[in-house]
């Protein structure tokens, strides 16, 4: 299929729905090459090793700029038809900007936010003109959406990487590429917790095909695991 990504560099994968990601495009045919942060082995090896050469792995903390730095340097000589950046991390459901820790209130804001954005500037120029640059952002990160309040740092979180990416579309307006914030759903995993209604099976096989059916097609877009649009 002419809009298939079979060239994918994915940041984020030892577990989760980056690994999740990461096996389907394996099982789509795709080449990957797939992050983690340390040095110990992790689920991403062992998919590795059945996947026929098809997978490699670097390892990168995307909150270390100094990381980022050296991976780019590493890549310098490849190109990817996607570049995909997946990360996130939580804190306690309850806390809200009256009671969260500032140390924990900036580990979301780096992570989730900051660091993605840092990583598409550094990573991006690998990308050709007709590739695809997605960022795994969440419903959760929606500002209209949020009449029920929960996760509240989260939330804001998801919302500031989601304003980035829209000035990064802003700054690169006439950059052809197609520019995706992706929102999989409550899925049940480490992250989503064992309450979210979505298995991995359910989420990321479609959200894989949103990423492929929009290749070409230019500009920045906010969709979820069903190819739907998501309020801001």
């Amino acid at each position: 299929m002419a809009d298939k990504h079979t060239e994918v560099l994915l940041i984020g994968a030892s577990r989760g729905l980056g690994l999740a990601i990461a096996a389907e495009y394996l099982e789509r045919g795709s080449r990957v090459v797939a992050t983690v942060r340390g040095d110990g082995r992790t689920a991403l090896h062992d998919l590795r090793d059945g996947a026929d050469g098809r997978l490699e792995i670097e390892h990168v903390d995307i909150t270390d700029e100094g990381q980022v730095g050296a991976l780019r340097e590493r890549l310098a000589d490849r190109t990817f038809d996607l570049l995909f950046v997946n990360a996130g991390v939580t804190n306690a459901r309850e806390e809200t900007s009256a009671d969260v820790s500032t140390e924990v209130f900036t580990r979301l804001m780096l992570t989730n936010a900051l660091s993605p954005l840092r990583v598409v500037e550094a990573l991006g120029d690998l990308v050709p003109a007709d590739g695809t640059i997605a960022v795994m952002s969440s419903g959760q990160g929606s500002v209209a959406n949020n009449e029920r309040g929960g996760f509240e740092v989260y939330r804001a979180s998801k919302s500031a990487l989601n304003q980035l990416m829209r000035s990064y579309a802003a700054r690169h307006r006439d950059d052809p590429r197609t520019l995706l914030l992706l929102a999989p759903g409550w899925v049940r995993t480490e992250l989503g917790g064992p309450d979210a209604v979505l298995t991995v099976r359910e989420s990321i096989p479609r959200l894989v095909s949103v990423v492929d059916s929009q290749r070409g097609h230019g500009g920045l877009r906010f969709l979820d695991y069903r190819g739907e649009v998501v309020a801001w």
